[in-house]
C-alpha cells in the first residue's frame, strides 16, 4: 500500500484490474467496509472508465444486489466498471442498511457515515484502477434508491447524475455544489415504498417500518433545486407484452428540462410492478415486494440517461 501510495505520488498511473469481479476491503474510521467491483472487458484498453456505484436494499449485500439487478450484462457491452459496496449491519454481514437520512435500520440507528465512506471507496477504487472521475454515477434500489438521492444531495462535487429505483430521498436538504441529474423509477402500485408517502408496512419478522416520502414532491424540489422548467413533457407510455406476466403494467416517463447546467429531472411512472427492479426476475421475497416487470428495463434506462451527463471540468 505505502509503495502504490509512492507511486501515485509521483505521477503513476495504477495499473488497473482485470476484467472479472474483485472483493476489495477497506478500512474508513474504526470499520472494515466492503465492496465487489466489476471490471468489464475494456478495461483491458487502458482508459479510465465510468463508475456505476450500485446500492442494495435494506437488508441486501453487493452480492445480493449483483446477482439481483445483473448491471454487469450493460456494463460489459458499454464498458463501465459497477461497484457493488455493502452497508452496514449489527450481525456483521446480515441485514445490512445504509444510512441515506431518516431511513434505515442499524446504519440510521449509529449515525454511520456513509457519504464519507462512499468517498473513501472511490479514492480506494481509483488508486486500484483508472477510472473517469468526471463519470462516476450512483443507482440503488428501496434504501439503495435512497442512499443514491443522498449522494446527489451531500456529494454532487463527485457523482455525476443518480437513478434511484423505489426509493426516495430521505435527507432534509439538499446540498450540492451543483444541479444534479435524477432519473426516478418507481411503481405506483409498490406496496413497501409508498408513491404517495406515508409509513409502509413493517418489515419481514419485525415490527420496523419506514416514513415514505411522497415521490412527486421528491421529484418536485429537485425540478426546483435544478432550476428545471416547472412543466413536464409526458412521453409514450409504454406498455408490457402481450400474453406476459407484466402484460397489464405500464411506465410512462415524465421528463422536465433542460434545467441548469444541461441536466434533467425524469420520473419513470409505473403501474402493476412491485418493489422491484425493472427487467429482473422474480426474488424469493415477492410476497412481500409484489410482482416483478420487464415493462421497462432499469439498466438500460439508467445507463441510457448517466452516458449523457458528466461533471463539469
Amino acid at each position: 500500500m505505502r509503495l502504490l501510495a509512492f507511486l501515485l505520488a509521483l505521477g503513476a498511473r495504477p495499473a488497473g484490474l482485470t476484467p472479472r469481479n474483485h472483493r476489495i476491503s477497506l478500512h474508513v474510521g474504526d470499520r472494515t467496509r466492503r465492496y465487489i467491483v466489476h471490471v468489464p472487458p475494456q478495461a483491458r484498453e487502458g482508459r479510465p472508465l465510468p463508475v456505476v456505484l450500485s446500492f442494495h436494499g435494506g437488508g441486501g449485500t453487493g452480492q445480493s444486489m449483483q446477482d439481483y439487478a445483473r448491471t454487469d450484462r450493460v456494463a460489459d457491452r458499454e464498458g463501465f466498471l459497477v461497484v457493488y459496496p455493502d452497508g452496514t449491519g449489527r450481525w456483521r454481514r446480515r441485514l445490512l442498511t445504509w444510512n441515506a437520512g431518516s431511513c434505515c435500520g442499524y446504519a440510521r440507528d449509529r449515525g454511520v457515515d456513509d457519504v464519507g465512506v462512499v468517498r473513501a471507496l472511490l479514492d480506494d477504487l481509483a488508486r486500484r484502477t483508472r477510472v473517469d472521475a468526471r463519470r462516476v454515477y450512483a443507482t440503488g434500489l428501496s434504501n439503495g434508491g435512497m442512499m443514491a438521492y443522498r449522494l446527489a444531495a451531500e456529494a454532487g462535487d463527485r457523482i455525476a447524475a443518480i437513478a434511484s429505483v423505489a426509493g426516495g430521498m430521505v435527507v432534509d436538504s439538499i446540498r450540492s455544489p451543483r444541479p444534479v441529474p435524477i432519473l426516478h423509477i418507481h411503481s405506483v402500485d409498490d406496496p413497501r415504498a409508498l408513491y404517495g408517502g406515508g409509513l409502509g408496512p413493517p418489515f419481514p419478522f419485525t415490527n420496523a417500518r419506514v416514513l415514505q416520502p411522497v415521490m412527486d414532491s421528491v421529484s418536485a424540489r429537485w425540478v426546483a433545486f435544478d432550476r428545471c422548467p416547472a412543466t413536464a413533457a409526458v412521453g409514450d407510455t409504454v406498455r408490457g407484452r402481450p400474453g406476459s406476466a407484466a402484460a397489464a403494467h405500464t411506465a410512462t416517463p415524465i421528463t422536465y428540462g433542460p434545467c441548469a447546467d444541461g441536466t434533467e429531472v425524469v420520473l419513470w411512472k409505473l403501474t402493476g410492478a412491485g418493489h422491484v427492479w425493472p427487467g429482473a426476475t422474480a426474488q424469493a421475497w415477492q410476497e412481500y415486494v409484489g410482482p416483478p416487470t420487464d415493462v421497462v428495463d432499469a439498466n438500460t434506462l439508467m445507463w441510457r440517461f448517466f452516458s449523457r451527463f458528466s461533471l463539469p471540468r
